[in-house]
């Protein structure tokens, strides 16, 4: 009967950390993360949902003669933007699953 005990306990717990997770991706999906390429030149903004908020180009780097420099730019900026939501998520989720000794990245 301890096993019965044991079990239900855990289901508890399983229960508990599912809350908290939606709780944390419902958290992370408004945190916004910002990101620049070139200096400053180009920024980015992004959702936790990894969705393109805002994008600010300076008017410095607007040369129609080197638009593919401007479009790097703008790649570079995003890409950096959601590498910072995707780790934000990650250390969060590591702070969440910590006690539970679940390896990083299988939740």
């Amino acid at each position: 009967m301890k096993n019965v005990g044991n079990i239900a306990k855990l289901m508890k717990q399983a229960g508990q950390m599912q809350a908290k997770m939606q709780e944390l991706q419902e958290e992370m999906a408004e945190r916004k993360f910002e990101a620049s390429s070139g200096g400053g030149a180009v920024t980015a903004v992004v959702s936790g949902r990894h969705e393109v908020i805002s994008l600010k180009i300076s008017p410095e780097v607007v040369d129609p003669s080197d638009i593919a420099m401007l479009e790097d730019l703008v790649v570079a900026a995003v890409n950096a933007a959601r590498q910072q939501a995707e780790q934000g998520m990650r250390e969060e989720m590591e702070k969440l699953t910590g006690d539970l000794g679940i390896p990083p990245g299988l939740m």
